[in-house]
């Protein structure tokens, strides 16, 4: 026990000698080393999980994730215990607040930085999901968009296409048509546009006649069609519209997996936002107290220092400053005394020298 307090005392940033001297003070620097000591472990398994998504799929992931993590968590660690350790409770409150003003800015950056990535894990499931929507809805509009530019490209052999193919329609409901009237008249079925009479006779030859040459002009329209289309089927294939679908649901799982930092941030940011434009306030604060729970642990080592009493701790520190202070201007006004002497003995020994040189001549 006695060696986790004095490495609790360590992180605190306290005199270990002096606070042994104090007993009532020791819980106090416990707790704020160990809430400095944590706050560096939540600070490297945030930048270890951070780094792993920037190498993920690499065999190299975890090395690099455990590397940056324990240097960001030893660096973020080393920053809390400065800032803490350097709030002089010996000075009025005003001046102590005016010390942590940017000792407290400085400890709500850390704690934005450190709590976003712990964000992406908690919400990895839902972040995920809106991944999935993000990426369809991109390759959506990725073919879309190819199929604008396609069509504006080829807009002459499109229409052409169009057009052939309405003819093409058009006459094969008319070869139908007069294939029903052809029928009538062998059959003798009596319309307007039939004798009634049964038989193929010289009407229904001429009919006939008509529809092969109309059978001829379909087969004509409809090589045509399909030369056009073959045309149509291979610019698509070489502007890389037969190859542009949607995705499965197999290769957005894939996606999804592999998705960068940046990618998980933004889908992170655009949970709070539902589909139809509007916010989804639950989903906004949870995200937003999540992310000031961790500013405010991150702050609470401050916190702490600021609203605890000035106790025997900090006058024995100041004692020792005091004293510190006073031995190194005594130790300043020694040497300038001895510098002094020093100089006046050679200014004199000087002086003498000359003297008795001139008295020698």
């Amino acid at each position: 026990m006695n060696s986790i307090s004095r490495f609790f005392w360590f992180c605190s940033g306290v005199h270990i000698p002096t606070l042994e001297k104090h007993p009532t003070e020791h819980n106090k620097y416990l707790g704020i080393g160990a809430t400095i000591f944590f706050t560096g472990l939540f600070a490297a398994l945030s930048g270890g999980y951070a780094m792993y998504f920037v190498f993920k799929g690499d065999s190299t992931a975890l090395p690099f994730a455990f590397l940056f993590g324990l240097i960001w968590g030893l660096a973020i660690f080393n920053m809390d215990r400065y800032i803490v350790s350097s709030i002089n409770k010996s000075a009025s409150t005003g001046k102590q607040l005016l010390q942590a003003t940017p000792r407290i800015l400085l400890a709500i950056m850390i704690g934005i930085v450190i709590s976003r990535p712990l964000e992406l894990k908690i919400f990895d499931k839902e972040i995920k999901e809106k991944l999935k929507v993000t990426y369809l809805n991109n390759q959506r509009a990725k073919i879309d968009t190819l199929n604008v530019a396609f069509n504006n490209k080829y807009k002459i052999e499109l229409a052409k296409l169009k057009e052939t193919k309405a003819q093409r329609d058009s006459l094969e409901s008319g070869i139908k048509t007069d294939r029903q009237k052809l029928n009538f008249e062998i059959f003798g079925n009596k319309t307007t546009e039939t004798s009634g009479i049964m038989g193929y006779g010289p009407y229904a030859k001429r009919k006939e006649g008509e529809l092969k040459q109309r059978e001829q002009d379909l087969d004509t329209l409809s090589a045509g069609v399909r030369k056009l289309e073959d045309f149509v089927d291979g610019r698509k294939q070489f502007d890389g519209l037969m190859s542009e679908k949607l995705y499965t649901s197999k290769q957005l799982d894939s996606l999804t997996s592999i998705a960068g930092f940046a990618d998980r941030n933004s889908a992170l940011g655009q949970l709070s936002i539902n589909s139809n434009g509007k916010k989804d306030v639950n989903t906004a604060l949870a995200i937003t107290f999540i992310g000031l729970l961790f500013i405010f642990f991150e702050c609470l080592p401050v916190f702490v220092k600021l609203m605890s009493s000035r106790g025997p701790y900090d006058r024995s520190v100041e004692n020792i400053e005091t004293a510190q202070m006073y031995e190194s201007d005594k130790d300043k006004d020694y040497e300038i005394t001895v510098i002094d002497g020093v100089h006046d003995t050679r200014v004199s020994t000087e002086i003498n020298r000359r003297k008795n040189a001139l008295n020698s001549n």
